[in-house]
């Protein structure tokens, strides 16, 4: 007989996987602005009448005329017409309406499965906290944007984009992890403390690969070291390098990022190769035996990405999209999907 605890959890489980993909979506979505030069075309964040975009010539103009208000207009794209405008307006304000749409799609569910009372009693909660956790992204966006329409600045700061970005993976691994929950059994849990807690250490060192990729592409830093394996001609680079600047260096000399984001990759890489090996000695069944050389593949794809992406950068045309923009796409959705398949690997494991 099924568990009616179960069956009742399944809508609830289609629900979050729902949620994954459209979070997956929404971080593509953001890639696309940031790689299109789009972020800073809305100058106001209106929750409710923004979510239409301009209809009518006037409207346009009207739009046209708040962009070239803002130093990025003045400085970078003062050659635009509004054909040009239109285009980087479509990616942001697609980018805003999928949040909304977002928010509808958890929202709306939400009150119906409450009403059913298809929750477990300990996942009410969490379910708020993944509610405040998206609409605090919101705000988060909008604080990143309104850092690039401010004085001279002709992008968001990039400190920001990568708060942005992080708490965007943040959400994602937390809607992921419920979905789980629901969808694996306690039997096909593996008590290994060992390699549960190697696979804490690798999800920390990717994290901070991550940081160091959003501060990559904040500081568009891809072109100040379009070589490999090599920096420039050397592994460690000389002169501006670490702290020659401070601490401050660590997040806004594009040298130091940069080796950073590559010592993360290398580094990553060996920790999944020994990850892969341990869990193949731990002869372990289940899901985890079918799963096992995921990350070891993805990483391999990632690292591949990123290198291409590197020696592409030089050919990075402004507002237009190239082969270093699909290859800078490809290496942040594969970061993505490596993210979810340790997050999966964790969840799998137990302390005892």
């Amino acid at each position: 007989m099924h568990n009616p605890l179960q069956r009742s959890s399944k809508p609830v489980a289609i629900w979050l996987l729902t949620g994954v993909a459209m979070i997956i979506i929404q971080i593509v979505l953001g890639g696309v602005t940031r790689l299109t030069g789009s972020g800073l075309s809305i100058t106001e964040w209106d929750v409710i009448t923004g979510t239409l975009p301009p209809m009518t010539e006037q409207q346009w103009l009207a739009a046209f005329d708040k962009y070239k208000q803002t130093s990025q207009f003045r400085h970078f794209n003062f050659d635009f017409t509004l054909h040009d405008f239109k285009f980087i307006y479509f990616w942001e304000w697609i980018h805003r309406l999928w949040a909304r749409l977002m928010g509808a799609v958890f929202v709306i569910p939400f009150v119906i499965f409450l009403l059913q009372k298809r929750f477990k009693a300990d996942m009410v909660r969490p379910m708020i906290i993944l509610f405040l956790l998206g609409a605090l992204q919101g705000v988060v966006g909008w604080i990143m944007v309104a850092s690039g329409l401010t004085g001279d600045a002709v992008y968001v700061q990039p400190t920001r984009l990568a708060l942005h970005f992080i708490l965007a993976l943040g959400l994602l691994c937390y809607t992921f992890w419920f979905a789980l929950r629901l969808l694996v059994k306690e039997g096909s849990k593996i008590v290994n403390p060992s390699l549960q807690r190697l696979t804490w250490l690798i999800i920390s060192v990717l994290t901070l690969q991550l940081v160091y990729g959003a501060l990559m592409a904040g500081h568009k830093a891809g072109p100040a070291a379009p070589t490999w394996p090599g920096i420039n001609g050397s592994f460690i680079p000389a002169g501006n390098f670490l702290f020659s600047g401070g601490w401050m260096s660590l997040i806004e000399n594009k040298i130091t990022i940069h080796f950073i984001h590559r010592m993360m990759a290398y580094l990553l890489f060996v920790l999944i190769i020994a990850w892969t090996w341990k869990t193949i000695k731990t002869r372990a069944g289940g899901l985890l035996s079918k799963t096992r050389w995921l990350p070891l593949l993805l990483v391999i794809i990632q690292t591949a990405l990123g290198i291409f992406a590197t020696l592409t950068s030089t050919t990075i045309v402004p507002n237009r999209w190239g082969a270093f923009e699909w290859l800078a796409q490809m290496h942040q959705v594969t970061a993505m999907l490596l993210l979810l398949s340790l997050i999966l690997h964790v969840f799998l494991l137990k302390n005892k």
